[in-house]
Order: structure tokens, then sequence, then C-alpha cells
């Protein structure tokens, strides 16, 4: 998946100018793919020049604001690229990597970090929570289909962050015990 993929998709759900693109990135594709807005405002140039977006005109001809919308050829990308096959994508965690070298070094050094993951995670699972119940507040239609699928990736982000909380208790748990002594298990 590249940036241009994920700006086609999020100026197809609204066109949007540069700064209104990036601070939506930031509330709603930001929770999968990391993008500063220098790379949003550097790919837009790249899209306009593959023809795949244009801007709208704007009564204010004074204005440097641009407003972006996907146009025919941007849509047939964005199509192409939803229809190709790809591999599921694998866990690629520092984290992991050094709970296997505290595996070896022992000690249970890692503590602090897992204990910040998990304050993490839970801040995390916190948000998604918390967007869950606003979006059911403002009684989003439960037949629509963007909205359907929309509250779908939202539950998994919920059942992503709930798997990641259960694990980290668990493994602290492991590491705090009393009755763990990497020393006797060698």
């Amino acid at each position: 998946m590249s940036l241009a993929h994920v700006l086609l998709t999020s100026l197809l759900e609204k066109p949007s100018t540069g700064i209104e693109l990036a601070r939506r990135f930031d509330r709603s594709m930001g929770f999968f793919w990391n993008a500063t807005h220098q790379q949003i405002y550097r790919e837009l140039k790249q899209m306009l020049t593959n023809g795949w977006i244009s801007t709208l005109a704007t009564d204010d001809s004074d204005s440097r604001k641009k407003t972006y919308q996907v146009v025919e050829q941007g849509r047939e990308e964005l199509q192409r690229w939803v229809a190709q096959q790809d591999a599921p994508s694998k866990l690629r965690d520092e984290l992991m990597v050094k709970l296997r070298a505290e595996a070896q070094l022992g000690g249970a050094t890692i503590l602090p970090e897992l204990r910040r993951h998990l304050d993490l995670h839970h801040a995390q699972y916190t948000l998604y929570q918390h967007i869950a119940q606003r979006d059911q507040q403002k009684q989003i239609n439960q037949s629509d289909r963007t909205g359907l699928i929309q509250r779908k990736i939202l539950q998994l982000g919920i059942e992503f962050e709930m798997g990641w909380l259960a694990w980290l208790q668990e493994i602290i748990q492991i590491l705090e015990s009393d009755s763990f002594d990497p020393e006797r298990n060698n």
C-alpha cells in the first residue's frame, strides 16, 4: 500500500484541502498508516502529476488553498489497487525482539517497557471506545454500507487493542511472578 492509495480513499470520502485532508488523516487513516503533513502534500503534488486528482475551482481567486478531488483516472487506480492480491501483514514489532532478548538475558529489565506499552494500548483502546460511543450517539444509519464497513474496521481496532491488553497483562504477570526464575529453568 502506498500513501497515494490512502489519500485517494480519503478524498473519495470527501474532497478536501491539503490541511483538511491532513487533519482528517490524523483522526482516521492515521490509525493504520503514518504520514507527516509534509509527506501528504508531497504525495498530493505527485497525484496531480499522475492525473489521479484535480483541484476544484474556488470562489476566492486569491486563495492559495486548493480543494482536491479524485478524478476518473484516480478511481481506476484505486480500483486496480483494491483488486490486487496481497499477502497478509506480518507482525513486525521491535517489542517482540526485545522480549526475546530479555528471555535470554533475564532480569526482567523489560518490565517498564511492557508497562509503558500496556498504558499506550489502553489509551488507544479508550480512544476507539470513545469513537464508537460518539458514532453510536450520532445514530449512524445501521444499513448504510459505508458506515457499516467503518464500524467493522473500528471493531477490529478495538479487538486488536483488547488482544494486546490481555497479552501484555499476561506477560507482565509472568515476569513479575516470584515463581518465575529463569536460572531455574535452564
